[in-house]
């Protein structure tokens, strides 16, 4: 069985804190994650200084200020970050953070993380992408603004500097927070798959558990959602996020759905073997029939009767001569087929 890769996305709901993140990180192993994901960013080399809040993003008590002030709020040092890859590695998870400008790419890197993640806002900037392709890394390729022409340029640019598609992996989403289920269209998964020819995945902002899972059956092979510790807590990340008990519930509902899954022969499973004898039927003298008597549906019928001849050769014994005695209710032996 592939395991299918959970990664809790932590983002910015350390809210600027890394006694918080790391708080993030030990719930985040608990609830069965694989990878706990930040954000690594630069606030000036990310966002003009006056540019609005997205409307998931305000809350009453700050409506009036810009994102660049709330991802100030919310940025990490460098040091930060490696005392939380050091804390991630002292309790067995796996750290990825998402790099959202060159500088940032850089000391991302610099932490041998094993995949570099190309988030939907930076689909299109081709510097920061050229510069990911130098590291010959495994790439998260994050779709939610996109189509599938913007998809498929952008899948090409990595392809033709020298990232092979075994070594990407194309995550699906919707980049609106919270995303409506009517939205969600995973079938989108079938058709990377077709066109692309690599790993599919999918970034779940849909309230709930159940998408991910969904999305696994389909072939999702990475599944990424929000996690947070508290819902309530103040940030623009927490009410759209998992807290520990829902994240768990979702990585069972993953983990139950890759054993469903199973395998693509189709064959009875050993407890179902066992019960073949008392649910298939076998064909039974419905009355004495003696040596020589030939086989009709007056004599014989077909029973619950345990591991006798099956009645799929019902046609081929109808017509012949017994060649023995039997008894009502008896099994016919497999010797009269021969």
């Amino acid at each position: 069985m592939n395991k299918t890769l959970i990664i809790a996305e932590a983002g910015v709901n350390h809210n600027g804190k890394i006694s918080l993140a790391k708080k993030l990180i030990k719930e985040a192993k608990k609830a069965g994650a694989d990878y706990v994901k930040f954000q690594t960013f630069i606030t000036e080399d990310l966002v003009s200084k006056n540019l609005k809040k997205v409307k998931y993003q305000i809350i009453k008590k700050n409506k009036k200020e810009s994102q660049f002030s709330m991802l100030k709020k919310l940025e990490l040092s460098q040091s930060d970050f490696k005392t939380l890859y050091k804390y991630c590695k002292k309790i067995n998870i796996k750290f990825l953070s998402t790099a959202f400008d060159i500088k940032s790419l850089h000391f991302v890197n610099s932490l041998n993380p094993d995949y570099l993640k190309i988030p939907s806002g930076e689909i299109d900037n081709l510097p920061l992408l050229k510069e990911m392709t130098k590291f010959k890394k495994k790439i998260i390729l994050s779709t939610g603004m996109s189509s599938l022409k913007q998809i498929d340029r952008t899948f090409n640019f990595l392809r033709k500097n020298g990232v092979p598609a075994s070594k990407i992996t194309i995550l699906h989403c919707n980049s609106d927070y919270p995303t409506p289920i009517k939205d969600v269209n995973l079938n989108v998964l079938k058709s990377f798959k077709t066109k692309f020819k690599t790993e599919v995945g999918y970034s779940d902002h849909t309230l709930g558990i159940e998408v991910s899972a969904v999305a696994v059956a389909i072939g999702a092979k990475i599944i990424e959602k929000h996690f947070t510790l508290n819902k309530n807590m103040s940030g623009p990340d927490h009410k759209i996020s998992l807290n520990p008990f829902e994240f768990s519930m979702m990585v069972n509902s993953i983990r139950k759905t890759e054993l469903a899954l199973g395998q693509f022969i189709k064959k009875p499973s050993k407890r179902v073997i066992k019960n073949i004898s008392l649910v298939k039927k076998s064909i039974v003298a419905s009355t004495l029939i003696k040596t020589g008597d030939k086989f009709s549906s007056k004599n014989l019928i077909n029973k619950r009767a345990g591991n006798g001849i099956s009645p799929i050769y019902w046609y081929k014994i109808l017509g012949k001569s017994s060649k023995k005695n039997y008894k009502a209710e008896q099994l016919i032996s497999s010797k009269e087929i021969n």
